[in-house]
């Protein structure tokens, strides 16, 4: 508890432990940590997506886990709770050069969290000093992790030093605009284009998971490294849209949550460009530094030409996440870690966008269990985009 009376241990100290805290000290973590990340909500409406998102399909029977320092000796919601954080565990393909693409398991670390009462004291760092090694076996009857991540909103250097090395962090930023024209008036936004509803990803996904694991392998082949990949399945995609739908419920109370979570390109399988999106608000709508992002989660070109055909396709579906983005009084539309063909296609398209390496928030990192240094390197991370985020 941030309002503990007693003497605080050291952080070296061998009575600390990692456990999971009881349902009190969640709350109280969560109301801490409230006044920090919760401003685009009240305190009682930020509990309750705190509590709802740990009881949903992807994070029930083990795909959260809570995780606190404390001293054990100490009876439970009586005793320090000196850091926070939470993981998030997710499958994922990991491919050596010498084989094919394998299923495995990953955990996210996120909400790392240390009440003010406790800041500058090395509570944090014991925790994940501490916590890094024990998700090499976490869950393992779930499936073999290769490796764990997280996202630092605090640059490169202090994760770096307890081994989550950073990998490419950048994004291609495009403002809201106006929805262009709709197709024949049957509700979509764009010449050639479909919007896709939820029933619409499970099919897609399952397919995105097929060429995903192709390029897992194909890609540690070509480059003679291991090569990992986070699974963007519908479970994960479920996750964020959840998480997304009870944002939009609170902040636009007077509205419907939106149904629509993304585009494609109208045309045949294995010609077509889709993405799937989702609304992200970290502060109030009124106030223009709260960063509000239509993030696309992940963007799919199925057809990897250069061709006019193809940026046309790819226009089509960013301009309906530009519109989704206005509708929703989002400031930007972000899509993460683009590779070489989509950065040659926009060009094409004559959509305004820029290019940010991030520096500070959302570096992707990654902590490797197996041989070699685990950096961008030596290791190769395959459609290392949104969706992973956690």
């Amino acid at each position: 508890m941030a309002n503990y009376t007693g003497e605080l241990p050291l952080a070296s100290a061998p009575t600390l432990k990692l456990v999971h805290p009881t349902p009190k000290e969640k709350l109280d973590m969560w109301t801490e940590n409230w006044k920090v990340w919760g401003t685009s909500l009240s305190l009682e409406d930020y509990i309750e997506r705190e509590t709802h998102l740990a009881d949903i399909p992807p994070t029930r029977d083990g795909g959260v886990t809570h995780w606190i320092l404390t001293d054990p000796t100490l009876p439970p919601d009586a005793r320090p709770v000196l850091s926070f954080c939470e993981s998030l565990r997710r499958r994922t393909f990991v491919s050596l050069p010498s084989g094919e693409a394998q299923e495995g398991i990953v955990h996210g670390i996120g909400s790392v969290f240390c009440a003010p009462a406790y800041r500058g004291r090395g509570y944090a760092t014991r925790m994940l000093s501490d916590l890094g090694p024990i998700l090499n076996t976490w869950q393992k009857e779930a499936g073999k992790s290769h490796f764990s991540i997280l996202y630092s909103d605090i640059g490169k250097k202090y994760y770096t030093s307890m081994g989550w090395l950073p990998f490419a962090s950048s994004h291609v930023s495009l403002p809201p605009a106006a929805s262009p024209a709709t197709n024949g008036g049957n509700g979509d936004k764009a010449e050639g284009v479909k919007l896709l509803y939820e029933e619409d990803l499970k099919e897609l996904c399952e397919l995105d998971e097929s060429y995903l694991r192709n390029e897992v392998t194909k890609t540690a082949k070509s480059t003679n490294k291991p090569a990992v990949a986070i699974i963007p399945d519908q479970s994960t995609m479920t996750w964020h849209h959840l998480r997304e739908q009870f944002m939009c419920s609170k902040m636009f109370p007077q509205k419907t949550p939106p149904t629509i979570h993304g585009a494609i390109s109208t045309g045949e399988p294995g010609l077509r460009v889709w993405i799937i999106f989702s609304r992200v608000f970290y502060g109030p709508l009124a106030n223009v530094k709260s960063g509000n992002t239509l993030y696309i989660l992940r963007l799919v070109v199925e057809d990897e030409t250069d061709t006019d055909e193809n940026a046309q396709k790819l226009k089509s579906v960013l301009q309906v996440a530009q519109a989704e983005a206005k509708e929703w009084e989002l400031s930007s539309v972000a899509a993460w870690n683009v590779g070489d063909v989509v950065k040659r296609l926009l060009k094409r398209t004559g959509l305004e966008y820029k290019f940010v390496d991030r520096e500070n928030d959302s570096i992707t990192s990654l902590m490797w269990y197996e041989d070699g240094k685990g950096d961008a390197d030596s290791v190769e991370w395959v459609g290392n985009e949104k969706f992973a985020w956690c």
